[in-house]
This record gives structure tokens, C-alpha cells and sequence, in this order.
């Protein structure tokens, strides 16, 4: 089963919401939510689950999806 990460607009702000987390984190910064987005993907990723990030415009659309399967690293550092 594939771990869902969203990144989405939330108020003046970004929220990262994550599948089986209760609360959001909250970010003033699109690129602070979607490295905090990366680095969550990576730990599931590194703990053998597979992760999926989504990142939503603020208009409602999709923006793009990645995926980072068990084992594999997203980005490199």
C-alpha cells in the first residue's frame, strides 16, 4: 500500500497532510512544505513503505505527484 503525502494551500499558508498523521504541519513557505514533504517520503522510503507526494495548487488542480518506492531514495541530498 502506498503512503499518501499531500501538500496543499491551507489559509496564507501550506499544509503537509500525511496518511494515519491527526494534524497537519503547517507552513508559510510552499518550499518549506514540499521539503518537509520529501524528507517524510524518504523516512518511509528508507523504513521499506512506499510513498506517494502530491502537491496542489492553489486553484484546486494537481500539480504533480511523485513517487518514492521502498528502499529508494526521492532526491539525493
Amino acid at each position: 500500500m502506498v503512503h499518501t503525502i499531500c501538500v496543499k494551500p491551507f489559509d496564507a499558508g501550506w499544509a503537509v497532510a500525511s496518511d494515519g498523521a491527526d494534524n497537519d504541519m503547517l507552513f508559510l513557505s510552499g518550499a518549506k512544505a514540499e521539503a518537509a514533504a520529501r524528507s517524510l517520503a524518504r523516512m518511509l522510503a528508507d523504513s521499506g513503505r512506499s510513498a506517494k507526494i502530491e502537491i496542489w495548487l492553489r486553484d484546486g488542480q494537481l500539480a504533480a505527484q511523485f513517487v518514492c518506492p521502498p528502499g529508494r531514495a526521492l532526491y539525493a541530498d
